[in-house]
């Protein structure tokens, strides 16, 4: 059987580094490709690089169908999972992957939804029949069988969770989904520059963002720098009030911007240090007294 390789699944994962293509490679040629490429009838779902070695240095290998899939977007969610499940998946890659899979649920969800909706009056016994004869639990998590069981991944917790990932980290990769130029998402990609730069570089106007990208790695950090001190607010001097206590031995100070909570605890110890000192002079009194006794 001939394999048929279909490019938009082949970039559908970001591609292996030089290097890593280079690792695998040598395992391939030592020890032989001793994973089966997965096929969806003829194309090639998983295992594009390991293919493209094996057929460049005659090495034998094996393929196996997965005979569940029913459209490219069961496909796609296959993908993810798979990729998800990888430590040499990078933490931008993983939140990528998730908001993609967010993506492709919803609006599975959605249309799955409209479908029930139009068929209810017409299959309104049949359903119910099925509802309680039926069970969903072997329907795989990308089936519109199972839309309504499978999470949409609706919250940020939800994301960060299936991307092994913070909240914060996937709040900063979902701005670089949205906002970034593609110049600056190359950068993250590469490890140029932090997910945390470059989501703060996505919030700059789109030639902006090129133009950093373009000066480099170091100009963009630089952007980024500029964009986290802009934001932070200009902490303005607060003058310093003197408020004398008559019994204080030492001026209260108390800044302006200070709670009246706090300037009245400042006081109350003021007061206390007052009486303090006047108890100690008492007992200075008292022993002198004693003394001429």
């Amino acid at each position: 059987m001939d394999i048929v390789i279909n490019e938009s699944l082949k970039a559908y994962i970001d591609p292996l580094t030089p290097e890593e293509h280079e690792a695998l490679e040598a395992s391939l040629l030592a020890e032989g490709c001793r994973d089966a490429l997965i096929l969806w009838g003829d194309v090639l779902v998983d295992g594009h690089n390991r293919y493209g070695i094996c057929k460049q240095h005659g090495l034998p290998f094996q393929t196996v169908q997965n005979k569940r899939f029913k459209t490219l977007d069961d496909v796609h969610l296959w993908m993810i999972d798979q990729h998800l499940g990888r430590r040499s998946v990078s933490d931008f890659q993983r939140g990528v992957l998730a908001l993609r899979k967010r993506e492709i649920l919803a609006e599975r969800r959605a249309r799955a939804e409209a479908e029930r909706a139009a068929q209810a009056e017409a299959e309104e016994a049949a359903a119910a029949s099925a509802q309680a004869a039926g069970d969903a639990g072997d329907a795989p998590p990308w089936s519109d069988d199972a839309a309504f069981k499978a999470p949409v991944l609706d919250s940020r917790q939800a994301l960060a969770k299936a991307a092994r990932l913070s909240n914060s980290q996937v709040g900063m990769i979902e701005t670089i989904h949205k906002q970034a130029a593609p110049e600056v998402v190359a950068a993250v990609k590469s490890g140029a520059i932090s997910i945390n730069a470059a989501a703060a570089v996505a919030t700059l106007p789109e030639e902006e963002q090129r133009a950093a990208a373009l000066a480099g790695g170091a100009e963009l950090k630089q952007a980024a720098k500029r964009v986290r001190e802009s934001k932070r607010k200009p902490r303005e001097a607060k003058p310093e009030v003197e408020i004398e206590e008559e019994a204080a031995p030492a001026k209260f100070v108390a800044n302006a911007d200070e709670s009246e909570e706090l300037q009245a605890l400042r006081q109350r110890v003021a007061e206390l240090t007052a009486e303090n000192e006047a108890l100690k002079l008492e007992v200075v009194g008292l022993r002198v007294a004693l003394g001429r006794d």
